[in-house]
């Protein structure tokens, strides 16, 4: 075993408790498990377990009522009855380090993927706090993506938070794995929110493969784990992203999907007894959304960065719905991806009239905010005027800027589908040919 494998070990052994505080079932109901005999060493937010030797699972505290405190269970709550023991596991933190680099574990830090994992030598909460606002740095340098439209009409930079906003089958997947594989990244942190289980090894395997893989943890909690899990994998992937960033690395987080991380809160806050409001969510909703994508983004002096791309679920393209309408306001973009573009097979099918990067006009120089004005001028335009366009309506020379659109459209159409091997000023060169322009 290597030094570092024995401190490993040292340190997990130290963190183990031999003896716990004790209570009982008092009842189950709705989903929710009650206690009594903890309320004077539980928190909200502990982990207990729960039932005697054969029937037993592991649960969350999530609410106290006097002396009673209810638990949401991880597991099947058959077999458990009043009477049984309730132990008290205290607080939930995961200890991350390199060697989770590869590999794919749940949100408490146990591996998934059949092999052993041993945690770091610093434990780290799950609730983490965002960086000082007044002392965080600003947002950092453009990054390579390896895809043309977010080199230039939709720059990413470092330290900046974005949201994919996607139906399902339009390609939204596809266009993580390549964000994963190619954006310029030290690491990538994946959390994998209530997806179907068969999608986390085909996402693993060939999405992200070997290559994607070689620099990424993915945090996964598949479609059939309890609300309480669910909840708990964007915060877990927060927590490792963290704990790169603190060593001074570029961290790349991507989450799938935020909404299912709605859903999983929705239900937890219902057994706490939230009334729904925001379109069934609870009031709380909100709040904890910001709270989790203010974790992200540039660190403090001495720290690195976390650039995020948070996809968020529309159905029917519904960009006003509850959880879409509360990320607008805290990401710095979004991009759109439109199940019409998608239909006629050009990927990934971003809209660019309705995507923005908060990033422009800084994240560019004169001559390149100049180009993407001109693209996005003249896309505009012909997007306006396509149904005269496609009746055949639309008599050349009505109109200059439409007769511009309609000269560069399909080069422009097929430039933000392109990906690029090469850098930045390879893909703004080709903007610019597209719009038959020179970059000097």
């Amino acid at each position: 075993m290597t030094l570092a494998g024995y401190e490993n070990v040292t340190a997990a052994l130290a963190a183990a408790h031999l003896d716990r505080p004790l209570g009982r079932i008092e009842g189950i109901d709705g989903g929710a498990v009650r206690m009594s005999g903890l309320s004077s060493h539980a928190a909200i937010g502990d982990r207990v377990r729960i039932g005697r030797q054969g029937f037993s699972c592991e649960g969350e505290i999530v609410s106290a009522n006097g002396q009673v405190l209810a638990a949401i269970p991880d597991g099947s709550v058959n077999g458990l009855r009043p009477g049984d023991p309730a132990a008290l596991l205290g607080p939930l933190s995961i200890s991350p380090h390199a060697g989770w680099i590869g590999r794919v574990v749940d949100p408490q830090g146990r591996p998934l993927d059949g092999r052993a994992l041993l945690p770091g030598l610093t434990s780290r909460a799950l609730t983490g706090a965002a960086p000082d606002a007044v002392h965080r740095r600003g947002l950092g340098a453009r990054v390579q993506t390896g895809l043309r439209a977010m080199n230039t009409l939709l720059p990413l930079v470092r330290g900046q938070r974005i949201g994919l906003f996607a139906g399902s089958g339009v390609g939204k997947s596809t266009l993580l794995g390549t964000l994963a594989r190619r954006i310029e990244a030290d690491v990538v942190i994946f959390a994998m929110i209530g997806e179907r289980g068969r999608e986390v090894r085909d996402f693993v395997s060939r999405v992200l493969g070997p290559e994607g893989m070689a620099r990424t943890v993915v945090v996964a909690a598949t479609a059939d784990a309890p609300a309480s899990s669910r909840a708990r994998c964007l915060p877990a992937a927060l927590a490792v992203a963290e704990t790169f960033r603190d060593e001074g690395k570029h961290v790349l987080l991507l989450a799938d999907s935020i909404t299912r991380h709605a859903e999983a809160h929705r239900q937890v806050a219902a057994v706490r007894g939230e009334a729904p409001s925001l379109g069934g969510f609870p009031a709380s909703m909100a709040t904890e959304l910001a709270s989790l994508c203010e974790r992200a983004g540039p660190g403090v002096e001495g720290q690195g960065d976390i650039t995020a791309v948070f996809t968020v679920l529309v159905a029917g393209s519904d960009m006003e719905g509850p959880v879409a309408d509360a990320l607008r306001g805290v990401l710095d973009g979004h991009i759109v991806l439109d199940r019409g573009i998608a239909e006629r097979g050009r990927f990934p099918a971003i809209d660019l009239v309705r995507s923005v990067s908060r990033s422009l006009p800084d994240a560019a120089g004169p001559q390149e905010n100049t180009l993407i004005q001109e693209a996005r001028r003249l896309i505009g335009a012909y997007e306006k005027a396509e149904m005269m366009i496609q009746a055949g309506l639309y008599a050349s020379g009505s109109d200059r800027t439409v007769d511009a659109a309609i000269q560069a459209w399909p080069k422009l159409d097929t430039f933000i589908g392109q990906f690029e091997g090469g850098s930045v000023e390879d893909s703004f060169a080709a903007l610019a040919r597209c719009l038959s322009r020179r970059l000097d």
